[in-house]
């Protein structure tokens, strides 16, 4: 049977319109690093191009070595800044670091990443193979929401975490800002595409 961490892990769902403190479970990840306006930066296209074809080499190589299926997880990222208001009231991608990420069960390991990394790479497609890693992130406490619409109009929400809701809650941010993108910018029309935006963050 497929497995489905989308509707396992609680912490994949939000609701627009309120934000909810959360515990998020530890859990290993994919990960590439990377800096810059995500639109425009090649850095960003090739982390792309070569973080997905390593998750569904990974996704193959379970079902058939380890009869242990499981359905893809979304793109995820962890954003950062010197100046966060560059992602709110001051938005400059150009600004932002970033680490694109795609969640991995916990009986994949960094000897099957190795073997997918080198399934990958004889097909010579993905350029940013030597980048990539496998790590464990615990977030722990965050708050999230869920985000309806373009990208860019994800600005007056973080506005409002950030400056509002955080502090007057007695938070304070801890950790990178979180995003879980649900819905694909390449099939779905920029106003129905859904994103939870997370924030993990500690008593003040």
């Amino acid at each position: 049977m497929k497995v489905d961490f989308r509707k396992e892990i609680e912490t994949y769902s939000a609701r627009k319109g309120r934000f909810s403190l959360v515990t998020v479970p530890a859990m290993q990840f994919l990960m590439i690093d990377g800096h810059g306006d995500p639109n425009t930066a090649q850095e960003y296209r090739d982390a792309l191009e070569t973080i997905y074809p390593v998750a569904y080499a990974l996704k193959f190589a379970s079902k058939r070595e380890l009869d242990r299926d499981y359905a893809v997880m979304p793109l995820e990222a962890l954003w950062s800044a010197t100046d966060m208001d560059s992602f709110t009231t001051a938005r400059d991608k150009s600004q932002w670091d970033w680490t694109l990420m795609i969640m991995t069960p916990d009986w994949i390991t960094g000897e099957h990443v190795e073997s997918a990394r080198e399934s990958v790479a004889l097909k010579g497609t993905a350029p940013a193979l030597g980048a990539l890693r496998l790590e464990t992130l615990d977030e722990g406490l965050c708050v999230q929401t869920l985000h309806v619409g373009p990208y860019d109009d994800e600005a007056p929400v973080l506005d409002e975490l950030h400056h509002r809701f955080i502090p007057d809650s007695g938070l304070r941010m801890t950790g990178r800002h979180h995003e879980i993108y649900l819905g694909d910018p390449r099939r779905a029309a920029p106003e129905k595409l859904r994103t939870i935006l997370r924030q993990p963050v500690a008593q003040a």
